[in-house]
Parts: structure tokens; C-alpha cells; sequence
């Protein structure tokens, strides 16, 4: 019988639930490492006022990897009203779980079993770090990844310094499945907060480095306003393997589809853009995959009172999966 590749991915929140949730369809061998600096919504108060681990973005995995519809439901359900108003049921749970066992990867081990999960998720670290990002010529620190994610950077984001304080370990179990993945996938989703948190884990980012495996990253769709003006697929990545300390891609996959012109002029008001080939991407030393990857648009996420608002342009799963399973 043929074995079944080994898929790594790597991120959190959205992007990692799109991925995921497609992949899902074509492999059982599927492992998401998780970042685990987020202090900002639902997870940010838990975290603060319980001493646990932010739950977030490992709930939306697990429910991705989920082979029960009904169960699904109940730990994405979120409350609207009374002293739990914002928060989700999964990440309460999973606190709970936390601070009965004493553990958070028991937390996430029977969850798992609870939802019926077909695939692993893994932290990227079990330490209690919050991300830090640094302009030392400017003498400027963001400290915290809600506060980074309030925008509106003092200067050009590329020539800050991301790292997480205190120092973080690597989760041994992030490290090895890295090293026995066919294929490692960098879900898309916000450079500063979704995605640098796991990359400038130094054990995460040495993993990248001598692995074996097909790494490839899916691009973002838009623009963010006065963080990544501007920047280009090219920029993009650049940023990518400039948190992990390397050039680590293989393939990066970007969108060339348009939104509707209603869409792009609401954007356009917002200080946002879709993301540019730019003009040195065929000079790069990975493949630049073009494609059709726009999903249907969606709205802000009803009775999500602690968290930001939502953006609206979704990659279409099911196309991405197929163009990666292709590679």
C-alpha cells in the first residue's frame, strides 16, 4: 500500500482552518503547528485572568481536523451576552481542560478525542512567551501580538527585529514533525502576528532549514493597511524566510484572480490592495506558482465582541488543495 504524505502546516487562525479543512479530503497524515503568542480577544482575557495558554488558534485547528459536524458547532459556538459574551465554548473548554490536568498538551490530546480528530495539533512552543517587535536604531518596541495587530507600524516593518520574550523552547513534537514531513505548508495569514511567532521559534526555524521536505507557502490575498503597504508576493516571502533565518521555500502559490469592483473600491477605502506579483518574482530561487485562489467573501463573525473585525476576501480551499496535492 502507498503511503500517505506527511503534511506539515504551519500558522494560525484562518488561514491555517482554510488549509486544513481542504486538505483534509486528499491525506489522514496531517499535523498543524500552531503559534502560540496570541493576547488579544478571547484567548488574550483567558490567558490573563486563568494563567493558561491562548486557546484560539489550536481550537480552530482541532475543529478542522474534526470528523464530527455536531461537535464542531458546539466548540466554535460563541457566546453573546453574560459574563462569557465574546468568548468561544472551545477555548473555554480547553482552558478548563488545561487547569485540570496541568498540562496543555493534555488539553489539546482530549479535546482531540472529543472532536474526533483526524490529524494532530501541535504548539509550536508550551512556553508562556508573548511576541516582541523591536526597531533598535529607533530605539521603538510593540510588545504583545494584539498591539502589533492594532497597526499603524512607526516605521518599515522589514527592518524590525520579531522575537518572542522570554526566549521560547521549540515543542519537541513541532521540531520532529517538521523533519518527517513530505511536504510543509505556511498557511497565509498575517506576517507580524499569524505567521512570525512560530517561524522565529529557534527550533521551529532550524527544523525549515535542514528539512527534507517540500516547503511551500501560500500568499496572502490583500494587503494590510500601514503594515504591508504596498508589499508585493515577492515581499511577502521575503519576509517569510526572514523569520525562519534562511531560504527555506520551495514554492510559493499567489492568487491573480479579482474580487468584485465593489470589493476592491471597500478595500481601497480601507488602505488595502490585492498583492502584486511584482516584478522580480521569476528571478527569485523558488517556483512562483500562479492561480485562481479567491474564495467567496465573508462577513465579521457575529457575537465576536472581543476580537477585531474580520477581513472579507477568503482563499478558496478546495483550489489551493488541488494545486498542492498537484506538487
Amino acid at each position: 500500500m502507498k503511503r500517505e504524505k506527511n503534511i506539515v502546516v504551519i500558522g494560525g487562525g484562518t488561514g491555517s482552518f482554510m488549509l486544513l479543512s481542504a486538505l483534509k479530503q486528499y491525506s489522514h497524515s496531517l499535523t498543524a503547528i500552531v503559534s502560540m503568542a496570541d493576547d488579544g480577544g478571547s484567548a488574550g482575557v483567558l490567558r490573563d485572568e486563568l494563567g493558561v495558554l491562548p486557546p484560539g488558534d489550536v481550537r480552530q485547528c482541532l475543529v478542522a481536523l474534526s470528523e464530527s459536524p455536531k461537535t464542531r458547532d458546539l466548540f466554535n459556538y460563541r457566546f453573546e451576552e453574560g459574563t462569557f459574551a465574546g468568548h468561544s465554548f472551545g477555548n473555554i473548554l480547553l482552558s478548563t481542560l488545561e487547569k485540570v490536568s496541568g498540562s496543555f498538551v493534555e488539553a489539546v490530546e482530549t479535546a482531540s478525542e472529543i472532536l474526533r480528530v483526524d490529524g494532530r495539533v501541535v504548539p509550536a512552543t508550551l512556553d508562556d512567551v508573548r511576541l516582541k517587535m523591536t526597531w533598535d536604531k529607533e530605539a521603538v518596541t510593540i510588545f504583545g501580538e494584539h498591539a502589533i495587530d492594532e497597526g499603524g507600524f512607526p516605521h518599515d516593518p522589514r527592518t524590525a527585529t520579531m522575537h518572542l520574550e522570554p526566549k521560547a523552547n521549540a515543542n519537541p513534537a513541532a521540531i520532529s514533525a517538521i523533519a518527517e514531513a513530505d511536504l510543509v505548508l505556511i498557511a497565509p495569514g498575517s506576517l507580524y502576528t499569524s505567521l512570525a511567532p512560530s517561524l522565529v521559534t529557534e527550533g521551529v526555524s532550524g527544523a525549515l532549514k535542514v528539512t527534507e521536505a517540500t516547503v511551500v507557502y501560500v500568499c496572502n490575498l490583500i494587503t494590510k493597511d500601514s503594515e504591508t503597504d504596498g508589499f508585493t508576493v515577492v515581499d511577502h516571502a521575503s519576509e517569510i524566510e526572514r523569520f525562519a533565518g534562511g531560504e527555506i521555500l520551495d514554492y510559493v502559490l499567489y492568487n491573480t484572480e479579482q474580487p468584485v469592483p465593489e470589493l476592491l473600491d471597500r478595500y481601497k477605502e480601507e488602505g488595502a490592495a490585492i498583492v502584486q506579483p511584482g516584478e522580480s518574482l521569476s528571478q527569485q530561487h523558488y517556483t512562483a506558482i500562479p492561480g485562481e485562489f479567491l474564495g467567496e467573501t465573508r462577513t465579521e463573525v457575529e457575537g465576536d465582541k472581543l476580537a477585531k473585525s474580520r477581513t472579507f476576501i477568503r482563499h478558496d480551499g478546495a483550489r489551493l488543495a488541488a494545486k498542492i496535492v498537484e506538487l
